[in-house]
């Protein structure tokens, strides 16, 4: 009998949580106090009372101390002046010099990934030039967690093979997190958002009724500015435009400069709705029926009380467009998009009852569907609960699908199934053992006694698996294709 774990090799190579890594954010003391003269009017005018030498000095000091950390830090001091600017005094004139010493007080470093680095994906990079013959070279997705528990998005490169040879870049560099910019909106999502919250008033309908398919930000504007006054002023009316707009600014943009690399690059939140974190990123390199390819990916928003569906979409991995995910298939954590349509259908593997792997399909209309049940928690080592480890990769076998199961302790192992080619609602293999489980060196860490990926890839027959360990380091993990697939055994439902 093959022993199931004995199926993986880990590789050598781990990333570490790197405190060196580091973004510039508004900064603004005593914004949580309720005080019509908040501690940041006082640090304006203390600012603005330095005289003009002690000025100069104490800009070029921080711009000597902290510029070769950050991108443009004159340009990140300006934009936070522009954004605390109403804190000062109309009578004050401030120079240049004391415009940038207030951005600058105004600001900090932020940490990304001090406390914790876990939960990757892989997909093949956007650049595969300069390759030897059998390597490919990878985008690694991680998740980072900051002081907080405030969890974004963050990137690894690297090259695999030939053979089992791994080479990570090493992610050194200034990080950027993007600027965020406008999309056009899709009323069926909007829609869709405010029957599953349970907005149904004649509010809504009228502002439905008069967007189009798409719209813009200031077509939106337009709308909720043509209500009717007999329905302007309901006293529900505030309220439901309150939730209008934040249904409608869940899509948004993100671009980065072209010049930065991908390791440079971080996806922060940027919306009330994942305000507490972006978590455990799924990507994949999906192509769609005419055999063009984008990348995609699922996350979760997180606002610190409720978590919420978010799908990316980006061609090169340098702009990324942001959008919900609706629909009863589309209500808990961990889903995971297939790389490309099955019989013209999109789908995702999901876990809608917190505890089971299902099949949800897109609907015309935007929503994810109610899912087909896959595989239930039934063997010894996943009793709490199951769900999937990435996207399924496509083999000559069928759709292989990592797993993850919780055992006692909340012990966290990875195991795998193979769903139809054909008919991805029928699960015809397993794996009858946990293909990876912590070991001694890596029970310990953020989240103890946890191993689990958010998406691998098969090159050269070999399937590539990177994984978190106890959320302290993110490990390499490889699997021969064949010896996997000869370990199945049937799957018996029940």
């Amino acid at each position: 009998m093959v022993v199931t774990e004995d199926l993986a090799t880990r590789q050598g190579l781990t990333l570490a949580p790197d405190p060196r890594r580091v973004v510039v954010k508004l900064f603004v003391p005593g914004e949580d106090a309720a005080l019509a003269r908040t501690r940041a009017h006082g640090l304006v005018d203390r600012i603005a009372g330095l005289d003009a030498d002690e000025t100069r000095l104490l800009l070029r000091r921080t711009l000597r101390d902290f510029g070769d950390r950050h991108r443009d830090l004159e340009g990140t001091f300006r934009h936070h002046y522009e954004l605390v600017r109403h804190r000062v005094a109309r009578s004050r004139q401030l120079s240049p010099t004391a415009r940038l010493l207030v951005g600058a007080y105004f600001s900090h470093e932020y940490a990304v990934e001090a406390a914790a680095l876990c939960n990757p994906s892989m997909v093949a990079h956007p650049d595969q030039s300069a390759l030897r013959a059998g390597q490919l070279r990878v985008a690694v997705s991680l998740r980072q967690i900051g002081e907080g528990h405030l969890s974004s998005i963050g990137f690894a490169s690297a090259v695999l093979g030939p053979g089992s040879r791994l080479d990570v870049q090493h992610r050194s560099g200034p990080l950027v997190s993007g600027r965020r910019s406008h999309v056009r909106h899709r009323r069926d999502l909007l829609a869709a958002g405010l029957r599953e919250e349970g907005w149904d008033n004649e509010v809504c309908a009228t502002v439905l009724a008069a967007l189009p398919e798409q719209y813009d930000e200031a077509g939106f504007e337009r709308a909720l500015a043509a209500l009717p006054p007999d329905l302007l002023y309901r006293h529900t009316t505030t309220d439901t435009l309150e939730q209008l707009r934040r249904l409608s600014a869940a899509s948004y943009a993100v671009a980065f400069p072209t010049d930065t690399l991908l390791h440079e690059r971080v996806l922060w939140p940027a919306t009330a709705t994942e305000s507490n974190g972006m978590e455990d990123a799924r990507f994949v390199r999906f192509v769609d029926d005419a055999g063009v390819p984008t990348y995609q990916a699922t996350y979760t928003a997180y606002d610190g009380r409720r978590i919420a569906a978010r799908r990316l979409a980006s061609d090169d991995l340098s702009q990324f467009r942001i959008d919900p995910m609706r629909g009863p298939g589309a209500r808990n954590k961990g889903m995971a998009l297939f790389p490309r349509t099955v019989d013209g259908r999109q789908l995702a593997l999901c876990r809608s009852d917190g505890e089971t792997i299902g099949l949800t399909v897109l609907a015309d209309d935007g929503t994810w569907q109610a899912p087909v049940p896959l595989h239930g928690p039934r063997r010894s080592w996943e009793l709490i609960q199951v769900g999937n480890c990435g996207s399924p990769v496509e083999t000559t076998a069928g759709w292989l699908v990592f797993t993850h199961g919780v055992g006692p302790m909340r012990r966290y192992a990875i195991g795998a199934l193979v769903l139809d080619p054909h008919r991805p609602e029928r699960v015809i293999a397993e794996l009858p053992g946990p293909l990876l489980a912590p070991d001694d060196t890596e029970r310990e860490g953020y989240v103890p006694n946890v191993v689990y990926s958010c998406g691998g890839l098969l090159h050269d027959g070999l399937l590539w698996l990177p994984y978190g360990a106890s959320d302290a380091r993110v490990g390499f993990a490889t699997v021969p294709l064949d010896a996997l697939v000869e370990a199945m055994v049937g799957y018996a439902s029940g």
